[in-house]
This record gives structure tokens, C-alpha cells and sequence, in this order.
């Protein structure tokens, strides 16, 4: 398949800028199924270092300063994607630095101001500008373009596991996958990738979280995406200045098989960028599930690093998506959720929407039907806790049977003859609590009785009040 590294993000900005991070895109080759190496130009930039190994910047010259903002506006007109927008964007350079907005001799300070700028004028959060010298010597003896090796990227793809951070199964049979980044090394992601989607494949729904994932690469969201759609579909074409159209299609092959029909959901949030954004918007426009939380970031183009004397690197778009449903792509505008949510709450909120649905799946036996019901019950407590006033909290204290409840600190506490003592947790005004420690088992309270409810096990016990 085509090769698209992780490519270079804001990521590298964190340590000097307050934006929000966005691992930049880069448009795959068109060759397929056998992959090629990429420019080395369009490789993605190194972590940061933390700030206490970074060199402290050199003072700045008026002759560094007006080389750093000639620099970016020539590239700008040699390489920026809108060529309509370059004329705003050079000339709200020209009028910071008429106006001596640039004359600064803090080069990070000078990075914060050009980003600004840029992005201002743009719109187009990939327009950055950072301090690293180091980066700089490098991409200058290589003639421009920042060379890294397979090695490195391929042991950052290991130690992040591909992006894979998280599996779990939630109550209902609900499998979640938690990605923090698009990772993708050729003939070793794809593997990786197979084992968590046939661990989805076995649930009754999925929720997949992109919450504050930054981007990466294409060649990993192809491969995601295929396998809830059909083989062979056009899903994203990658437009660049006098070259040739680059289409990405759907796999015909997957290990796995395919994942279609099966509930999605996918979450959200204002930390979701780029390559995550091409995945959500393939969500949004074919209609293959719901997207759960907040609006995304918006950045769309793809781009690459270039050196700027003396020390900086020049993050410029070159190339944009262009969406076979919508022809137009998330750049700017970024893709909205079907289910809006505050992010914190949009796991919970999938869940009951997940849970809701399932339920009204037809043929459903009882017992699966009650472990729905039981879930739901668990999320709805989550999504709108249950406040029971400490009235009625004291009167429920007391002892049932061989169980003594207490009230400690505000909440209720239970203590079985022989067994640690479990906090109470309400799930509903009317006396249902979970015991905190197991999804198993939960009291229904009265002043009279306690009964045990027990997770698959429809009869309830019943302890008076002694």
C-alpha cells in the first residue's frame, strides 16, 4: 500500500507555543499495492527535547530577523497550497515587521509572533514557525531537506505501540480503542492494527477515541477506515501544485475482514487533527457511524518542514484532501460531531447511545437484554449522577441481616460479616447503589430492607432490617 510517514506536526511547538497540537498529513503515493520511500523533505520532525536540553537561543540581529521573514515569504510563494491567499499572508509579514512587531532578539519569541501571524492571516493551523537549530544544522547539510532515519521513526511507532494505547471491554460488550496517533511502518502497523480490530471485531459495538490524537499518517487511517466500508472505494484524493492528482482507495484485502454494520461511534474533541480529522470525516460523510464529543481542530493541508535561517524550520502546507462526497475537505471548518457533548462525557455518552440501539436490536434474549439494561443503568448514573440527600442517606444506616451500613463522611458504606468494607455509590435517587470495587454486584436500599442484585443472575436477595 502507499507509504505515508507520520508526518511533520505542531507537535514540535509544544514547548514553545500555546496552539494546540496537529500532526500534519502527506499525501500518499498513487503506486499500489507495493509501497515507496518518501522525500525525505516530507519526513516529520523530531519530539522536542525538554526545555533544560535545549541550547538557549542567540540573540538576534536585524539582519537575522529580516532574513528569517524573507526566507518564509519566498517559500510561501514558491510552495503554499492557496496561491490566492500568499498576497495576505506576505503581506501581513510585511506590515509586522514595517510596524516592528518582529524586532525582538528572542528567536523563540520571534517563532511565537511569526506562528501568529501566519496562521492569523491564513486561517491554516499548519503554518508554523519554531527554534531549533539543531534541526536547522541538519536540514542544511542534507540540501534542504530534514533526513531521518527508519529507525527512529519506526522504534518511536514501537514505543507509542502504533498509536494503540488502550483496549477494553465496557459493559454490553462494548469494545473500545483508545488511538493517540496515526503511526505507520510498513509491513509491522498493519499487524498491529489486525490484532486490536479483530479484539473490536468480537464486541456488539465500538467506540473508537480520537480525542486530543494529533494526526499522523494516511496509510494508517486507509487501513482503519477500510474496514468498515467496502474494497476498492475512493476515499480521499491528495491535490498539489503541477503534479498529478493522488487518490487513496479503500483496501480490497484485509486479514481481519470487515467490520460493516457494526455500531460505531467515534469521540471527538478540539485535540483531534488532521489525519484523526481525515478519519472522522470519512465517519461523517459515508455515513458509517456517529461521532461523539466536540468540534476538531480544522487542518486539513498537507505539509512539510524547511529550513529558515539562522535556526529556525518553516512548517508550510504544500498539498490538500479533497473528499470524494463532499469535494471539499475539514480545512478551516473542522468536522463536527454528529452527537455534540462536552469531551470529558463523550465515552459516556456513546455508551448510552450504543446501548439504546443494541437494546432495540430484534431476537435479543433476556439475558442479553438485562446485561444492556444493566450498563445503561451504570452510564445514565455517569452522564447525570443521582444526589440523595444526607436525610435520607442517614436513614438508610443501619444493619440488614449479616450486612451493617454506615454512614461516613457524606456517603454510605457497607460491611459484610467477614469482608472489607465497600463505599456505596448511588446510581438513582429511589436507593440503587453500585459497590464500589465490583461491577457485579449492587443494593437496593430502603429503611427496611437491603437487597443484593447480582449481574446476570435475575433472583434477588432480600435482608430485613434487624
Amino acid at each position: 500500500m502507499p507509504r505515508r510517514e507520520m508526518s511533520a506536526s505542531l507537535l514540535a511547538l509544544l514547548l514553545t507555543l500555546s496552539a494546540p497540537p496537529v500532526m500534519a498529513q502527506v499525501a500518499p503515493s498513487s503506486e499500489r499495492p507495493a509501497p515507496r520511500p518518501k522525500p525525505a523533505a516530507e519526513r516529520p520532525a523530531p519530539r522536542p527535547r525538554p526545555a533544560a536540553e535545549r541550547p538557549a537561543p542567540r540573540p538576534l540581529s536585524k539582519a537575522d530577523r529580516a532574513a528569517a521573514v524573507a526566507a518564509i515569504t519566498a517559500e510561501l510563494r514558491k510552495t503554499y497550497v492557496l496561491p490566492e491567499k500568499v498576497p495576505v499572508i506576505v503581506a501581513r509579514l510585511e506590515q509586522a515587521e514595517k510596524a516592528g512587531r518582529y524586532d525582538v532578539d528572542d528567536a523563540v519569541m520571534l517563532a511565537e509572533r511569526l506562528t501568529e501571524d501566519l496562521r492569523s492571516s491564513s486561517g491554516d493551523g499548519h503554518l508554523s514557525v519554531h527554534y531549533d537549530p539543531a534541526r536547522y544544522a541538519a536540514a542544511k547539510a542534507s540540501g534542504g531537506e530534514e533526513k531521518e532515519s527508519d529507525e527512529f521513526w519506526r522504534a518511536m511507532a514501537f514505543r507509542e505501540h502504533h498509536g494503540l494505547s488502550e483496549l477494553r471491554v465496557l459493559p454490553g460488550n462494548i469494545r473500545y480503542l483508545k488511538l493517540t496517533g496515526f503511526h505507520w511502518v510498513n509491513d509491522v502497523t498493519g499487524t498491529e492494527y489486525d490484532a486490536a480490530l479483530r479484539f473490536l471485531k468480537d464486541g456488539d459495538a465500538v467506540v473508537i477515541d480520537l480525542r486530543g490524537n494529533g494526526g499522523g499518517s494516511h496509510s494508517a487511517v486507509r487501513y482503519l477506515v477500510s474496514h468498515f466500508m467496502d474494497g476498492d472505494v475512493l476515499e480521499m484524493t491528495f491535490l498539489e501544485a503541477a503534479k498529478a492528482p493522488v487518490q487513496s482507495r479503500t483496501l480490497e484485502h484485509l486479514p481481519v475482514g470487515r467490520l460493516k454494520g457494526k455500531p460505531l461511534y467515534v469521540l471527538i474533541d478540539g485535540g483531534s487533527a488532521s489525519a484523526a480529522e481525515a478519519f472522522a470525516y470519512d465517519v461523517r460523510q459515508f455515513k458509517l457511524g456517529e461521532l461523539v464529543g466536540a468540534k476538531t481542530v480544522g487542518a486539513a493541508h498537507n505539509n512539510r518542514f524547511v529550513p529558515v535561517p539562522p535556526g529556525f524550520m518553516f512548517s508550510v502546507s504544500f498539498g490538500r484532501p479533497v473528499h470524494p462526497v463532499s469535494n471539499t475537505s475539514w480545512e478551516g471548518t473542522g468536522v463536527t460531531p454528529t452527537v455534540e457533548s462536552p469531551p470529558m462525557q463523550a465515552l459516556e455518552m456513546a455508551q448510552s447511545l450504543a446501548l439504546t440501539r443494541l437494546a432495540k436490536t430484534p431476537g435479543l434474549s433476556p439475558d442479553v437484554l438485562a446485561d444492556y439494561e444493566w450498563a445503561r443503568v451504570d452510564v445514565e448514573a455517569k452522564l447525570r449522577p443521582a444526589s440523595v440527600p444526607a436525610e435520607s442517606l442517614k436513614a438508610l444506616a443501619g444493619r440488614y441481616g449479616e450486612f451493617e451500613v454506615s454512614l461516613r463522611d457524606g456517603a454510605l458504606w457497607m460491611a459484610r460479616l467477614g469482608r472489607p468494607l465497600r463505599r456505596l455509590l448511588p446510581l438513582t435517587a429511589d436507593g440503587l447503589f453500585s459497590v464500589e470495587g465490583s461491577d457485579r454486584l449492587r443494593v437496593k436500599l430502603t429503611p427496611r430492607m437491603l437487597e443484593t442484585l447480582w449481574r446476570g443472575d435475575p433472583a434477588t436477595r432480600t435482608h430485613p432490617r434487624s
